[in-house]
């Protein structure tokens, strides 16, 4: 029986090296050189194309090569009764909780405006910008977060669907949105992508924060509506944005945020899994798979994530 790694640029020699340490004996193939469909028992991806999983007749499970799954999901011919693992990896929070923690300093710091003025010899100290931070979606990633910020002096609070609560972090969810957003200057976006959550940050959203506030989005480029984050900028409503995931990617270099000076954009490196790392993970769930026992990291369909 084998393993089929299915994703679109990045290379997979790191994987292939990986895997076969990791779980010796184990057939693992490249797509499309699948080998026979039949003996396929799992599939590791990243985007793969509608119906290409669904070749597969005897899958026992799927495993996202990251922490999101939407991309699975979306695609309506994977069988419904396959579980589906995101990615669970050291390298995957260390990564997000570096980035959002960079994004956050750089703001509170006035980086930005000490960068320009030294490029004009000009001795400048910002003034230190608020810093109460929320975070929306507190999973793994959020919690991690949110525990850093934290430990470094910030006032922390989280939101998600239920409630996760989290010593030091104020924590509210569901209905309580509105709350959480007029208490935050920095909103940084870790949720999952739903269909109820596409779009999500939006004018309405953004008319709800603190006049000047700033958005940081590590969750999916389609939380965003980007005319809205536009004009919220232009109005003045928010201050700025650091974007790490986009809509269309690569962002088209006709694209606007690429002209906005208060847009800080990067290309969807925040988080990114190791092999070396996230081989532990992919091993671990092969053998709960094969025993019939639920994944780590298994999804809730009917949640989303």
């Amino acid at each position: 029986m084998s393993l089929v790694i299915i994703r679109k640029t990045a290379p997979t020699a790191e994987w292939l090296s990986a895997l076969a340490q990791a779980c010796p004996g184990l057939d693992v193939r490249v797509w499309p050189d699948t080998g026979p469909v039949e003996e396929v028992e799992f599939v590791l991806t990243w985007a793969a194309a509608p119906g290409a999983i669904a070749a597969f007749p005897n899958l026992r499970a799927i495993f996202s090569l990251g922490a999101g799954v939407d991309h699975i999901l979306n695609d309506p011919t994977v069988p419904p009764h396959l579980p589906i693992a995101r990615m669970i990896d050291p390298a995957l929070t260390h990564g997000m909780v570096q980035y959002v923690v960079l994004a956050v300093l750089q703001y509170v710091r006035g980086w930005d405006s000490m960068r320009e003025a030294a490029r004009a010899a000009q001795w400048h100290r910002p003034a230190q910008r608020p810093a109460r931070i929320g975070i929306m979606g507190m999973g793994e990633l959020g919690s991690a977060c949110a525990r850093s910020l934290l430990g470094m002096g910030f006032d922390v609070a989280g939101w998600s669907r239920s409630a996760k609560p989290l010593p030091g972090v104020e924590a509210y969810a569901g209905d309580g949105l509105d709350a959480f957003l007029a208490r935050s200057d920095v909103l940084v976006c870790l949720l999952p992508l739903t269909q109820e959550l596409d779009g999500v940050l939006c004018r309405s959203l953004f008319d709800k924060l603190p006049v000047g506030a700033y958005l940081v989005n590590v969750g999916r480029g389609e939380h965003l509506v980007e005319a809205d984050l536009l004009d919220a900028i232009g109005r003045g409503q928010l201050s700025g944005a650091t974007l790490d995931v986009f809509r269309q990617e690569p962002l088209p270099r006709e694209h606007p945020f690429w002209r906005c000076p208060q847009i800080a954009v990067t290309p969807h490196l925040a988080s990114m899994t190791r092999p070396e790392s996230a081989v532990r993970h992919v091993a671990a769930n092969i053998v709960r798979a094969r025993a019939g026992q639920p994944l780590a990291g298994q999804v809730s369909r009917e949640h989303g994530y």
